[in-house]
């Protein structure tokens, strides 16, 4: 029996599916298929996509994946592997395209649930920067550092640079925890409480500074650390 998707019925193949009937009606492994491009020998693309997301649980543990893992799959090569960091990158782009000029308080849940999807999988410790104008606006954010969060780490004057570039009159500070718990550690805390007097010197208000886990996020504004 011919396995290849160019054999199946057009109404099955997930390109002609895509355009005919829209994105909604396929299937993850269908979506997935399209990135791969092609399957192995015995195997199709979408048989190739069922497989991936069989075994790391999901597109979420796909994403997540490193790349030792990904090549261990007979049929990923550096190619389709490519292909998948890609799609992660997209999403977050898109994502934090999204952000940008809305209103941090009248869009705070929907902010807040973006924050978390683009970081809570994260291997490495980000500093993400929120900046802000007078009505709270979003004007920008950016990622400025990383590693283990320390006062070393942060640069103060990296950040109040960009702040008077982009006519910055609020911050919001968001980093995550690969550990996966939000918790706030006794770093954290020190370097909020350090940029907070920085940020008060220069007439610039610090908003929050989020911490972002696996399963959830911390706000030092709503713990009552600022």
């Amino acid at each position: 029996m011919k396995q290849g998707i160019r054999y199946w019925p057009a109404a099955e193949r997930p390109r002609e599916k895509i355009l005919g009937q829209g994105e909604g009606k396929l299937s993850n492994a269908e979506l997935l298929a399209l990135f791969l491009g092609s399957g192995v020998a015995g195997r199709s693309a979408v048989g190739l996509a069922r497989e991936l997301l069989v075994q790391f649980g999901g597109l979420r543990g796909l994403f997540k994946a490193e790349n030792a893992d990904l090549f261990k799959i007979k049929g990923l090569g550096a190619a389709k592997i490519a292909k998948l960091k890609a799609i992660k990158e997209i999403n977050r782009r898109c994502l934090q395209e999204k952000l940008e000029k809305k209103n941090w308080q009248a869009s705070l849940s929907e902010v807040l649930e973006l924050l978390y999807q683009t970081m809570r999988d994260l291997k490495e410790e980000k500093f993400l920067t929120i900046f802000l104008n007078t009505q709270n606006e979003i004007i920008k954010m950016e990622q400025l550092f990383e590693g283990s969060l320390t006062q070393g780490s942060v640069y103060p004057r990296k950040i109040i640079d960009l702040a008077i570039k982009y006519g910055a009159s609020a911050l919001i500070f968001v980093h995550n925890h690969p550990s996966g718990q939000p918790d706030p550690s006794a770093a954290d805390k020190k370097l909020t409480r350090r940029m907070r007097g920085l940020c008060r010197e220069l007439e610039i208000r610090l908003l929050d500074h989020i911490i972002v886990g696996e399963n959830g996020h911390i706000s030092f504004a709503e713990a009552g650390l600022l």
